[in-house]
């Protein structure tokens, strides 16, 4: 039997719970004796909750690219733990934000090979409150497919993380195809994270950090947009996906996507659309990180409450109360609010309910 102590002093110790920035944010560690872990009950069930967005790294893999962690930025098993228990987190789906996308080929296929043993390694370690997604070089689409086909059936992660695009490459380029299609086979959920949108960093320089409030949520609306209008959605209709972020500034204004192609065919030139820009994002999911309840109660009405899992970002403090902020949404049934906890991400990553 693989012990608390175990788990910490093997499987735990090469892993770094960071966020976003991989090299220079500090995070919020937690503090303090060890929680007493709060259990989440909706209309008298204990829901088994499940947090789908959740940052972690592997320094030594890291170190294959000639990249250091910030010191600042690790945290500790226990106080991973620690939080989840305060939080009333019950599982994590742990990601990784592409650093490897300027990787040759042979340095991305080590980075990749030993961050997904890694990640498989922790998750077997203790497999009550971890699962993961693995990681691929899309860089290299016929090596990506290989490494999400092993990561998904040979490890046994339960998803795949991709950023919004790959050095300046859309998701919906042809040239993903094929990795699309295999994540369609496998049924695997695919987690889409911002990374940069560096051609506006000069303008989005000085305070606020809107290189990441602003730039992060347009880059993953720019990247689903793409997705719908180069009929990617269309010629992979199983594809199963995850937006973060509730999926930046898309639900908000979506219906002005629904005006174009009726109104101005001149510019959409493609293949026609098999249905309205809107009613894609009805089969998309998105996680919960949108800080209000109107913002949730407003994306629910956009693309249906069927379609929202729960997030938190850590270990960076965006959304410190996740269980609560969805307890908090107006007018959602108890169903709903399940559902949301945990239910929905429960069956689109294999895990077992509650």
């Amino acid at each position: 039997m693989t012990t608390r102590r175990d788990f910490i002093g093997g499987a735990m110790a090469g892993a770094a719970f960071v966020g976003c920035d991989l090299l220079n944010t500090a995070h919020v560690h937690a503090q303090g004796a060890p929680a007493r872990r709060r259990e989440v009950v909706v209309n008298g069930r204990r829901v088994k909750t499940v947090d789908v967005h959740a940052h972690c790294a592997f320094p030594q893999a890291m170190a294959l690219m000639g990249m250091k962690v910030n010191p600042d930025n690790l945290v500790m098993g226990t106080d991973r733990i620690r939080a989840m228990d305060e939080q009333g987190i019950d599982i994590e789906a742990l990601s990784i934000n592409p650093y490897w996308y300027k990787a040759e080929r042979d340095v991305a296929q080590a980075v990749i090979k030993m961050q997904n043993e890694k990640l498989a390694e922790l998750c077997a370690a203790q497999p009550d409150r971890f699962v993961a997604f693995a990681t691929i070089a899309l860089q290299h689409p016929d090596l990506a497919v290989r490494q999400l086909e092993e990561g998904i059936k040979t490890l046994g992660l339960r998803g795949v993380s991709v950023g919004s695009n790959v050095e300046g490459r859309e998701l919906a380029d042809p040239a993903f195809h094929p990795v699309w299609a295999k994540a369609e086979e496998l049924g695997c959920l695919v987690f889409i994270h911002p990374v940069r949108v560096p051609e506006l960093d000069k303008r989005l320089a000085g305070n606020g950090d809107l290189t990441n409030i602003i730039a992060f949520p347009l880059d993953t609306s720019i990247a689903l947009s793409h997705l719908i209008f180069e009929g990617t959605l269309d010629r992979f209709p199983g594809l199963k996906i995850c937006a973060s972020h509730g999926g930046g500034y898309l639900g908000s204004y979506a219906p002005r996507s629904d005006v174009v192609c009726a109104n101005f065919p001149q510019r959409c030139t493609g293949a026609p659309l098999k249905k309205k820009p809107t009613e894609y994002l009805r089969q998309l999911y998105y996680d919960s990180i949108v800080f209000t309840p109107e913002a949730m109660r407003h994306l629910i009405a956009e693309v249906g409450v069927s379609q929202i899992v729960m997030g938190s970002d850590y270990p960076f403090p965006w959304n410190t109360a996740p269980v609560d902020h969805i307890l908090a949404t107006p007018g959602a049934s108890d169903a709903d609010r399940a559902a949301m906890l945990g239910d929905t991400a429960a069956r689109l990553l294999g895990i077992q309910p509650g």
